[in-house]
C-alpha cells in the first residue's frame, strides 16, 4: 500500500538582522503547508548567522533555553499552518553547557523529540567545539503524523555509524540540517569535489540503509568580506536508493517533494543489506582506531 508524505526544504540566507529570523523562517513555513507540505525542514542554527566562524564567549548570548523565543515561535506556526517543522536551535541547557540542537515540532505545535548533535567539528572557521557540549541523547527516531523522522545536524552527516543506528531505531526519513560551505578562496580549486562528496556521502546513507534523506542547508556569504564561508546551499532529497528527487542551486529557495515511503520496502526487499549485516562481527567499531598487532 502507497505511503507517501510531502517535505518541504526551506533553503535560507541569514543576515545580521534579528527580527529576519522569524519572519523569513515563519513566512517559508507557510508557503510550504499551503502548497502541502506535511513535514518542513530548515536549515542549522537558523536563527542567527553562523557565529562558529570566530571564538567569542559574548556569543553565548545567542543560545536559548528549550522552550525558548525561537522554539515558542516556531511552534506556534507550526500549530497554525497544521505542518511538522524540524527546527535547529543553539541551547542552552544550563550556565557554561551548550548544544547544538534540534527540536521536532508536531502540526499541534507540541514538541515532539529533541535530538542533540553528537559529532562537533573543529576546523577553520567552523570553530564548534568551542560553543557545543556533544550531544547526550543518542540517535534517535521521532514519531510524527507524517513520517518517522530520523534527526541528524550537518558534522553527523558524514557519519555512517550515525546514520545506521538511526535507522536501525525506526527512522524513515534521516534529516540533516545544514550549514556548509566554501572557503571562498578555495572554491575554484576544491568547490566542485567537496559539494560532490557531501552529496555522495548523504545518497550513501539513503542507500545502506534503504531510506529517505533531506539535506537542508543555508546560502549566501557570511563573515568576513575578505574569507568567510560562502555556503553552498544544493539542498537536496534522495530516495531510498540513493536517486536524488530534487536538488536546489545555490539561491534562497523552497523545494516541495513527495517521498513514497512505500519504496523502503521494495528497496529494503531486493537490496536486503540490513539482513546480511554480520553483526557478531562488529565489536571492534567502537574502538577509536585498531592498532597493528606484533607481527
Amino acid at each position: 500500500m502507497k505511503r507517501a508524505v510531502r517535505v518541504g526544504l526551506l533553503q535560507m540566507s541569514r543576515g545580521v538582522e534579528k527580527a529576519e529570523k522569524d519572519t523569513k523562517a515563519k513566512a517559508g513555513i507557510v508557503d510550504l503547508a499551503r502548497q502541502g507540505a506535511e513535514l518542513v525542514c530548515l536549515p542549522e542554527l537558523f536563527a542567527s548567522q553562523y557565529f562558529c566562524q570566530v571564538e567569542n564567549a559574548e556569543l553565548f548570548d545567542l543560545a536559548e533555553p528549550i522552550p525558548g523565543p525561537t522554539t515558542e515561535a516556531i511552534a506556534r506556526t507550526a500549530k497554525e499552518a497544521k505542518v511538522s517543522v524540524v527546527t535547529p536551535v543553539f541551547e542552552r541547557r544550563a550556565a557554561g553547557v551548550y548544544h547544538n540542537s534540534l527540536i521536532v515540532i508536531g502540526p499541534d505545535g507540541e514538541t515532539r523529540g529533541i535530538y542533540r548533535k553528537m559529532h562537533i567539528p573543529d576546523d577553520p572557521l567552523f570553530y564548534e567545539k568551542y560553543y557545543f557540549t556533544p550531544g547526550d541523547l543518542g540517535f534517535r527516531s521521532i514519531d510524527t503524523p507524517a513520517a518517522q523522522v530520523g534527526p541528524l545536524i550537518c558534522w553527523d552527516q558524514w557519519y555512517p555509524e550515525a546514520a545506521r543506528l538511526t535507522a536501525l531505531r525506526g527512522a524513515e526519513v534521516l534529516v540533516y540540517p545544514t550549514a556548509i560551505g566554501w572557503h571562498p578562496a578555495e572554491r575554484a580549486e576544491y568547490g566542485a569535489s567537496q559539494l560532490s562528496a557531501w552529496q555522495t556521502m548523504q545518497r550513501a546513507h539513503a542507500i545502506a540503509n534503504g531510506v529517505f534523506v533531506v539535506a537542508v542547508n543555508r546560502v549566501g556569504h557570511e563573515g568576513a568580506a575578505e574569507g568567510g564561508i560562502q555556503f553552498w546551499g544544493h539542498s537536496f532529497v534522495a530516495d531510498p536508493f540513493g536517486v536524488v528527487l530534487a536538488e536546489a542551486g545555490e539561491e534562497e529557495t523552497t523545494l516541495l517533494v513527495d517521498c513514497d515511503l512505500s519504496r523502503m520496502e521494495y528497496v529494503r526487499r531486493n537490496w536486503p543489506f540490513l539482513r546480511d549485516r554480520r553483526i557478531d562481527a562488529y565489536g571492534d567499531i567502537t574502538a577509536r582506531f585498531l592498532d597493528p598487532g606484533p607481527r
